[in-house]
């Protein structure tokens, strides 16, 4: 195969809006046809693209008709980013438009500032602003033969490297219980770090999102098994909607603070830096502050952790460490099991042990 050269360039979205309505825009891939995205993801780009984010590259072919000389632009990946752009701002550009598949509107979890309003009453720098939005694309000449383009993206698509469960959550859901989740993550990031829950692999890997999801159903639900099963079962139920979300927020960032504050400096040295302990930990802190047995709507004001939390640990660290505790519970500390009847025995013992009661 001989070696392609795609121009790389940018185009704004205006650029895009001009060539659909003089049909020098050629919408429907040849290469790759995927699912209609949903109502949540179209809502999620239109959010990127007013705040000025990055998207994925477009993949244009140029094509050339010998008898008339007009050239058009194919689009070979990204039809579905482009569609939507094109709907929100001039769905009359579409041919084949179809209110029922292609409408949509921002939603307040994505962007409240304009949730809810269409392109022609937004604001005029932002209209501009969306206008003005440049994607990075690569643009294939006219030579490049369908066989060529085909053996380029089966490559892009073989990476080798197989999803996690959590990846495939990422690439399945955009509602209530995922934006909060990601944004907790992506908040706590330091802690993670210095706290050394989590390596840059696997963070990288998504490992500390799907972490963030248990702890949130900690909230939510009280403590539990876990499974991929019960998290995707969570993120499908609490997709539209996740009512009293910016409470829970409040209340997973007032832990997270309350245990960095008490025991941050340690806790990188200890046994609670494995992931079975500091979903503990973090349950019989939240238990401690806002107790689990009260429904998480209704109004309670957090009880401060313990002056001394950071001597109870250390003792309780040192009992894991010399293997000096009951039989069972050291068991209990043992396995990374996340049965929940493993994690009801740990959280009954550390919250008797620390006086978190």
């Amino acid at each position: 195969m001989a070696q392609l050269k795609p121009t790389k360039t940018v185009f704004t979205v205006s650029q895009f809006l001009d060539w659909q309505r003089n049909k020098t825009l050629k919408l429907k891939p040849m290469f790759q046809r995927r699912e209609v995205w949903s109502p949540q993801l179209k809502s999620l780009l239109i959010d990127t693209v007013v705040s000025g984010l990055p998207m994925p590259i477009i993949f244009l072919r140029q094509l050339q008709d010998l008898d008339t000389l007009k050239n058009t632009l194919e689009v070979v990946d990204g039809q579905q980013r482009l569609r939507t752009l094109l709907t929100y701002i001039d769905p009359a550009s579409l041919p084949d438009y179809d209110p029922a598949k292609d409408d949509f509107s921002v939603r307040k979890i994505h962007n409240s500032d304009i949730a809810g309003v269409s392109f022609q009453r937004l604001p005029s720098t932002t209209k501009a602003a969306i206008l003005d939005y440049e994607m990075s694309t690569h643009v294939f000449p006219s030579s490049t033969g369908d066989d060529d383009v085909l053996r380029i993206f089966a490559r892009l698509n073989s990476t080798g490297a197989k999803l996690k469960p959590q990846e495939i959550r990422n690439a399945s859901f955009y509602g209530e219980f995922k934006t909060l989740v990601y944004e907790l993550a992506f908040a706590n990031l330091p802690l993670w770090r210095r706290w050394r829950l989590f390596t840059d692999q696997d963070i990288a890997r998504m490992q500390e999102v799907e972490s963030v999801s248990d702890y949130v159903l900690v909230i939510l639900q009280g403590i539990q098994s876990k499974s991929d099963k019960k998290l995707t079962d969570a993120y499908k139920q609490y997709d539209e909607a996740l009512p009293g979300s910016a409470k829970v927020e409040s209340r997973f960032q007032r832990v997270m603070d309350a245990i960095d504050d008490s025991v941050g400096d340690i806790l990188g040295t200890t046994s609670f830096r494995r992931q079975a302990l500091f979903y503990s930990l973090f349950t019989v802190c939240y238990d401690h502050m806002y107790d689990l047995r009260k429904s998480y709507l209704k109004p309670h004001r957090a009880v401060p952790l313990p002056a001394d939390l950071h001597a109870r640990l250390m003792r309780l660290n040192d009992k894991i460490v010399n293997r000096t505790l009951p039989p069972t519970i050291q068991e209990a500390m043992d396995r990374a099991t996340a049965h929940a009847s493993t994690r009801k025995a740990r959280h009954d013992f550390f919250k008797k042990d620390l006086k978190l009661g």
